[in-house]
């Protein structure tokens, strides 16, 4: 089926607008792409917490991709530039509009600031992009004294890069154990302690102050006074809807769009910026995870070419710490139970049903139970194949030859040859009752048969 769509124009270069324009020409779509990023590159932004704070790391280890290969695909890219306006295409900042027959906004978001006096000080640094990163490198010396505010994900992250380069870290957040919601109580309590363990010292609560100097001074919400040389707020994101909201887009907390990634007739909107309603009106809450964008990239090139998108499994995260690789997929909390294996590895139930997973240096255990989360997966042999084939179920798959899989995951052959390893290792490794033992050797093998 065809789409009548001989041109597209991205505005956006992040994950999810570099995975469209890779998806699209992999599901055969010959016609025009322009891709439009206000940044320098396009670069995949995981590496910014961990890797990037390296003296010797640059720009180029994290691009998405060279400008050799981007000639090679055939798309148009337009690097450093802006676009200001959606009046008759993309307007750009020098009043060059570019048209297509369909527009994407990728715009993603911006790191949240916290409204705290002296938020904007030159001590007070945020992390969304590779130039805030440089300048945390370049405050964060060894010996000095970090201020972390927030210890979600990106926070913690952050937290065990810094120590590495030999600072001293203060991690505050206004909660005693962050990320229960993703990682569930025990394994959350885990992560958390990894800090301590570490040298960091942590705290609950919020800032009240901040007061440049050399050093500056934080203020807590209980009265603490810390002499800081830097700050950092990791508070998440805002969506960055001003374009869209100046074109008279629908926006709540991001671009609403269809289940279709539909604005309106023509525009589309995909990744952190992009809010779904429902088809009862409901609104989603947003996803900004990396695997949301890139599933979010997948579908939408899918439905350009007039294809029927593969459905999508559960979510599925990742992060680092202090050497240490977490995973996790489906929910961890709510209705339910969870069962517990060791420190490293907890399961969340509802009945006999397995609805989430997460572990501590053992990535098999959840990639097999995401398996049994998902639907079954069938049709493996020509991936297993050939490896450049691409099945859009698994987030971490794209339509890669084997020298770009370095961004994106190991080639698919070795990936389910791991889940097939790993569905036996969760079958007879689950520390629970023999009712359950049985139920999930019953669907581990299952999961195992698939591959």
């Amino acid at each position: 089926m065809t789409t009548g769509i001989g041109s597209v124009v991205i505005v956006g270069g992040g994950l999810a607008g570099h995975t469209l324009a890779d998806a699209l020409r992999g599901r055969g779509f010959s016609g025009r792409i322009t891709l439009i990023e206000r940044e320098p590159a396009m670069y995949d932004r995981p590496p910014l917490s961990k890797a990037a704070l390296a003296e010797d790391f640059a720009l180029e280890n994290i691009a998405f991709a060279t400008t050799s290969q981007l000639e090679d695909m055939d798309i148009q890219v337009l690097t450093g530039r802006t676009v200001v306006g959606l009046d008759g295409g993309a307007q750009l900042e020098d009043g060059t509009i570019v048209t297509g027959d369909a527009l994407v906004l990728a715009t993603g978001g911006r790191a949240r600031t916290l409204p705290f006096p002296g938020h904007d000080a030159p001590l007070v640094h945020t992390l969304r992009t590779f130039d805030d990163a440089v300048r945390i490198r370049r405050h964060a010396r060894a010996g000095c004294h970090v201020l972390v505010v927030g210890a979600g994900l990106i926070g913690a992250e952050l937290t065990s890069s810094l120590r590495n380069r030999g600072a001293r870290v203060t991690l505050l957040d206004p909660v005693e154990t962050p990320l229960v919601p993703a990682a569930g109580e025990a394994v959350a309590r885990r992560l958390h302690a990894m800090h301590a363990d570490n040298g960091v010292e942590v705290r609950v609560g919020t800032v009240r102050e901040v007061i440049s100097g050399s050093p500056g001074e934080a203020v807590l919400d209980d009265g603490t006074r810390l002499s800081v040389d830097a700050v950092v707020v990791g508070a998440g994101i805002l969506p960055n809807v001003e374009l869209a909201r100046s074109a008279g887009l629908p926006v709540e907390d991001g671009i609403i769009v269809d289940h279709e990634h539909r604005v309106i007739d023509g525009i589309y909107a995909i990744g952190d910026v992009a809010r779904a309603r429902e088809h009862d009106g409901q609104l989603r809450r947003r996803h900004e995870h990396w695997e949301a964008a890139q599933l979010d990239a997948l579908e939408l090139a899918a439905i350009l070419v007039g294809d029927e998108p593969e459905p999508r499994g559960v979510a599925w995260w990742w992060s680092d710490r202090y050497g240490v690789h977490v995973e996790g997929v489906g929910r961890m909390t709510g209705d339910g139970e969870t069962v517990t294996r060791g420190d490293h590895a907890a399961f969340h139930l509802v009945g006999d049903q397995l609805v989430g997973a997460v572990s501590l240096d053992d990535p098999m255990t959840v990639r097999a139970a995401r398996r049994l989360v998902s639907p079954p997966i069938v049709g493996l042999a020509g991936e297993l194949e050939n490896p450049a084939r691409h099945r859009h179920g698994d987030p971490r798959v794209g339509e890669l030859s084997n020298e770009r899989v370095r961004h994106f995951g190991e080639p698919p052959s070795f990936r389910f040859a791991c889940d097939k390893y790993a569905a036996a290792r969760l079958r007879t490794s689950f520390s629970c009752s023999s009712k359950r033992i049985r139920f999930f050797n019953s669907r581990a093998s299952a999961a195992s048969a698939a591959v």
